[in-house]
C-alpha cells in the first residue's frame, strides 16, 4: 500500500470523529426535544399528503447450513465474541460460529500463516492493521458489500489495497494511554480529580507522589511485549509531527540510519516518561514476572492509580470494579512544556481488521461470513454484541448505540475536543515481538537507555 496514502490516517481519525460524534449526539445521548413553535391556524383545508414512506426493511438472506471459524486477536474479549458468535447462531439456524483464538503475546499473521499452512484457515481472520496485504492474494474481495458504505475511506485505509479493492472489515476504532481509577485519584487530591490538570512528566510525578502519600501502588506496568513494543513504544514515533507523512518520514530516516535516537527529544520524553513508571511501579521488585490479568485487577480494586492500556481491557476492568465506573484516560506525556504535541493527546485508531478466505472455505462458509459481518453492522443485536458485550467502539456511521463503557466514553470525549493523535501502524509484522523485548530488557535494567536505543535503530536498518 503506498504510504503517501496512508498519511490520510490522521484525516481518517478527524473523520471519524465527525461522524461518531454526530451519531452518539442524535442517537446516544438523552436530549430534551425542542417545543415546537406554534403556529397561527389555517383557514384552509390542507391538502393530503402522501403516507411517509417506510425505512426498507433489511433483506432476509437464507444461508445454506454451515460451520465457520472466527479467529479473534483480542483475547480480552474471547467470552464476549463466543457469545456474540452464540447469538448469530441461534438467529441463523444450521450455521455455527466458532471463536478460535490467537495465542496472547504471538502475532495474528504468524497464527493464520500457520493455519493456511496446515489447510485449516478459519472462515474469519482478526487481523492487525498493516497485515492485510501480505495476504491479499488469499481474500475474498469485500469492496461491494453494503457496510463499505457507512464507513469512511480513512477507516478502511489499511484494509485496501493499492488497486482500490476493499479487503478488510474495520472492526473497531481503539485508543490507549494512561487509565485512572478515579476513586483511588480523588482521595489522593482530597477533592475532584481534573485529568486535564496532568499534561507534563513532572504533573504525573505530582499524582504519582500523591497516591502513593493515600498508601496506594502508584502504577502497575503490564510487560507484555505487545504492550511495551506495539503500544508505548510506537508513541515515540507518532511525537515527531502532527503530520502523519513527516512521521512516516522519520521511520524512513530510520531504515536508512540518519535518526539518531539518544538525540531525539520525543524518544528521550517517552524514556523519561518510562523511568518515572519504573520508579513507580508496582511490581517494580520483579517487573517481568507480571502478567496482563494483574493490570485490571489492581486497578479495579483501587490497588493502583494508573495503568498503561487501551480501552479494550474494561471488560476485565470491569469484573473488579470498585469505583463505580469511574475510569478515564490522560496521555503518556513526553516532556515539561504543557503544548508539546502529546502531552494533551491519547492515540486513536481504527486497528483490528476482519477478512474472509477464499481458498480454503466453501462458498456457502464465505456467505456465512460475510452475513455474519453484516449482522454486526445492521442488526440491532449485532450492534449490541459489538458496542456493548465486545466495548468496542463501532467504525461504522449507521449504528446509533454510544458505547456505554467509561473508557470508551473517554476516548470520545478526546476525540470531540480533537485531542487525539493516531497509531502509527505502519510498521513490520515483528516489530513488537522484536522490540518489545528491547522495551522488556529496558524494564528489568538489563539494558540501559543507549543500549535501547542502539537495539531499536539496528533494528530499523534491517527492515527492507
Amino acid at each position: 500500500m503506498k504510504r503517501t496514502k496512508r498519511s490520510l490516517l490522521l484525516i481518517g481519525v478527524i473523520a471519524v470523529v465527525s461522524l461518531m460524534v454526530m451519531t452518539f449526539s442524535s442517537y446516544g445521548c438523552k436530549q430534551a426535544a425542542e417545543e415546537p413553535v406554534a403556529e397561527e391556524p389555517v383557514a384552509e383545508e390542507p391538502a393530503a399528503e402522501e403516507p411517509a414512506e417506510e425505512p426498507a426493511a433489511e433483506e432476509e438472506v437464507t444461508l445454506a447450513p454451515a460451520n465457520i471459524q472466527f479467529m479473534n486477536s483480542k483475547s480480552e474479549i474471547q467470552a464476549q465474541l463466543e457469545e456474540t458468535a452464540a447469538i448469530f447462531s441461534e438467529e441463523h439456524p444450521g450455521v455455527t460460529v466458532e471463536v478460535i483464538t490467537a495465542p496472547e503475546g504471538s502475532s495474528p499473521f504468524e497464527r493464520i500463516t500457520a493455519l493456511y499452512a496446515s489447510g485449516n484457515a478459519p472462515a474469519l481472520a482478526m487481523l492487525d492493521a498493516g497485515q492485510i496485504e501480505l495476504l491479499e492474494e488469499k481474500l475474498l474481495d469485500l469492496s461491494n458489500e453494503k457496510w463499505v458504505a457507512d464507513t469512511t475511506e480513512e477507516n478502511l485505509l489499511f484494509g485496501t489495497m493499492d488497486d482500490g479493492r476493499v479487503m478488510a472489515f474495520p472492526f473497531t476504532v481503539e485508543g490507549y494511554g494512561f487509565i485512572y481509577n478515579k476513586a483511588v485519584l480523588d482521595e489522593a487530591y482530597g477533592g475532584n480529580f481534573d485529568p486535564a490538570s496532568i499534561r507534563t512528566i513532572d504533573d504525573l510525578k505530582s499524582a504519582f507522589e500523591k497516591v502513593e502519600a493515600s498508601g496506594v501502588a502508584p502504577i502497575i506496568i503490564s510487560p507484555m511485549d505487545w504492550s511495551l513494543g506495539a503500544h508505548y513504544l510506537t508513541i515515540g514515533y507518532a511525537v515527531q509531527d502532527k503530520d502523519y507523512a513527516k512521521v512516516l518520514e522519520f521511520l524512513d530516516s530510520l531504515k536508512s540510519g540518519s535518526v539518531s535516537l539518544i538525540e531525539n527529544d520525543g524518544f528521550n520524553g517517552l524514556i523519561d516518561n518510562f523511568d518515572l513508571m519504573k520508579e513507580y511501579n508496582l511490581d517494580k521488585e520483579d517487573p517481568l514476572a507480571g502478567t496482563y490479568e494483574r493490570g485490571p485487577e489492581n486497578l479495579g480494586q483501587g490497588q493502583v492509580g494508573f495503568w498503561f492500556m487501551g480501552n479494550w481491557a474494561w471488560p476485565q476492568i470491569a469484573t473488579f470494579d470498585t469505583a463505580n465506573g469511574a475510569y478515564g484516560f490522560i496521555p503518556v506525556p513526553i516532556s515539561n512544556n504543557p503544548d508539546d504535541y502529546g502531552n494533551s493527546q491519547i492515540t486513536v485508531s481504527p486497528t483490528k481488521y476482519v477478512v474472509v478466505d477464499k481458498e480454503q472455505n466453501s462458498e456457502e462458509q464465505q456467505a456465512a461470513a460475510l452475513a455474519f459481518l453484516d449482522w454486526l453492522v445492521y442488526s440491532p443485536s449485532g450492534q449490541d454484541a459489538l458496542v456493548n458485550k465486545c466495548s468496542c467502539i463501532p467504525a461504522f456511521s449507521n449504528i446509533p448505540i454510544a458505547p456505554e463503557d467509561p473508557l470508551a466514553q473517554s476516548i470520545i470525549s478526546y476525540m470531540s475536543k480533537g485531542a487525539t493523535m493516531p497509531m502509527v501502524l505502519d510498521v513490520p509484522t515483528d516489530h513488537w515481538s522484536a522490540l518489545g523485548a528491547s522495551m522488556q530488557k529496558y524494564l528489568g535494567d538489563q539494558t540501559d537507555r543507549e543500549g535501547l536505543f542502539g537495539e531499536i535503530e539496528e533494528y530499523w536498518k534491517n527492515v527492507e
